[in-house]
């Protein structure tokens, strides 16, 4: 029986609603170091829509995906439908924005998760349509260095705790110092089998790390 988990189930949805064979526009950034899985990146600025629910991680990440996918269909002030990117965690006439890779989602205060999308580079925090649900906002992230661990597998509460556990004892042995909170990132469509599926741990890294 297959694993897929409720965001894979809202990921077929999003494939079959825009039609996307799933070739995501990712955020672009370049590699400084390499430490085996673990990588250190200088990400390039981007803007994502985000959104805070709450719950269980799952169900919490599934909850967010949707109303950002509603969002991204059409459920904005121009009915403009926004195709989605990758990572899960953005006119006057119809148009249709590629989608991006991945989906992403952070723990902040009070059992509460961030879940956004990256919207796309051909639109700025000015120029994405502005959403009709005020629980959807824009963000603008700066350029920033983030260090990232790369691990395949369903992303079950076992396998993603795991993984956050090996991520912070690298960062410890190779002294670099975390900013912020961990964010899981989830890069694929549901019918990717487990040892394909893209799975990342990422943390912004404090200006004194190498």
């Amino acid at each position: 029986m297959s694993r897929s988990s409720p965001l894979a189930a809202a990921l077929l949805t999003a494939s079959l609603a825009t039609g996307s064979a799933m070739a995501l526009e990712e955020p672009e950034y370049r590699v400084l170091q390499h430490h085996g899985d673990l990588e250190v990146r200088a990400y390039a600025p981007h803007v994502v829509a985000a959104v805070e629910v709450e719950g269980a991680r799952d169900e919490a990440l599934k909850r967010g995906f949707r109303l950002l996918a509603n969002y991204i269909f059409g459920n904005n002030r121009a009915r403009t439908k926004v195709a989605m990117t990758a990572p899960v965690g953005q006119v006057a006439r119809p148009e249709k924005l590629e989608m991006t890779a991945p989906v992403a989602g952070q723990r902040v205060e009070g059992g509460r998760w961030k879940v956004t999308f990256l919207m796309p580079t051909a639109y700025t925090l000015e120029t994405l349509p502005l959403p009709n649900d005020a629980r959807v906002r824009h963000e603008q992230v700066p350029a920033r260095t983030v260090a990232a661990l790369r691990f395949s597998g369903w992303a079950t509460d076992g396998n993603v705790a795991e993984h956050l556990q090996q991520f912070r004892a690298q960062l410890e042995v190779l002294g670099l110092r975390p900013s912020g909170e961990p964010v899981l990132a989830q890069y694929n469509p549901p019918w990717s089998l487990p040892f394909w599926r893209r799975n990342e741990w990422l943390v912004e890294l404090a200006e004194s790390g190498p």
